[in-house]
């Protein structure tokens, strides 16, 4: 029996690994095979996520990602103990709303900061010589927010839809160096981020203005997992520069 998704013998980069897709993310390339190095804001809850990893090798680096011009010291430091990278899986991201009259300069700048600038930086450090592989294969998780707004959400959907258009742009100019660059699309699923917005909305709003199109119900962070494992994979060798949605039918 063949297992077109495996990942043996290939480095992963994560982050936003301590929790949500980012966690369930990591735990799903280890049993493919894969080896893990784990970002995070918290170390403690890193060291969590590690022991609970299948195989060996994993390691992790405690790291604020909004410190953008640290991130190349960063990866220098991961390809150093960890060798070069055949995959990022930039799972890290915030969802906090606003209503667009509060919605000013700093706070747009705070969820560029995680969800769109320090991908940018870390795509633009790993492509670096000697920081990847050949066949790197690099996923951010955008969502279907990016092409379906919502009130007192217009910055993280900015962001979002900012991540969507800059693959497109990535995907051709890391072509020569074999990097693939693709993003997972997820719709509404049972994390941390969806229980803040249900704060903020309400249950019976939800379910009549959401739960009414996603015809497949709520998702499980490991829906969104499973398409950045396939994404990661020599089974979507011929996969760059595109948007996978893995949304239950919101989109539809």
């Amino acid at each position: 029996m063949i297992n077109p998704m495996d990942l043996t013998g290939k480095h992963i980069i994560v982050t936003g690994a301590s929790s949500g897709i980012g966690k369930e993310t990591a735990q799903q390339i280890a049993k493919l095979g894969a080896k893990a190095s784990l970002i995070s804001r918290s170390e403690d809850k890193l060291k969590l996520v590690k022991a609970v990893l299948e195989g060996t090798g994993h390691n992790i680096f405690p790291f604020d990602l909004k410190n953008i011009s640290g991130i190349e010291g960063l990866i220098k430091n991961i390809v150093e103990k960890q060798g070069p990278a055949d995959g990022l899986a930039h799972c890290a991201g915030v969802g906090d709303m606003r209503p667009l009259q509060v919605t000013n300069f700093d706070f747009i700048h705070e969820i560029m900061l995680i969800n769109f600038y320090s991908f940018i930086e870390l795509t633009r450090t790993i492509s670096k010589k000697r920081n990847y592989n050949e066949n790197t294969s690099i996923v951010v998780v955008s969502s279907a927010a990016s092409k379906k707004g919502d009130k007192s959400k217009t910055a993280y959907c900015a962001s979002k839809g900012a991540l969507d258009s800059s693959i497109r742009s990535i995907a051709k100019e890391l072509a020569t160096k074999r990097i693939r660059v693709n993003s997972v699309l997820p719709g509404f699923l049972k994390t941390e981020m969806y229980d803040l917005y249900l704060e903020n909305v309400g249950k019976d709003s939800f379910e009549k203005n959401v739960l009414s199109h996603q015809y497949y119900g709520m998702g499980e962070p490991i829906d969104a997992a499973n398409a950045i494992a396939f994404l990661l994979s020599d089974a979507s060798k011929f996969i760059t520069g595109t948007g996978l949605i893995v949304d239950g039918g919101y989109l539809s």
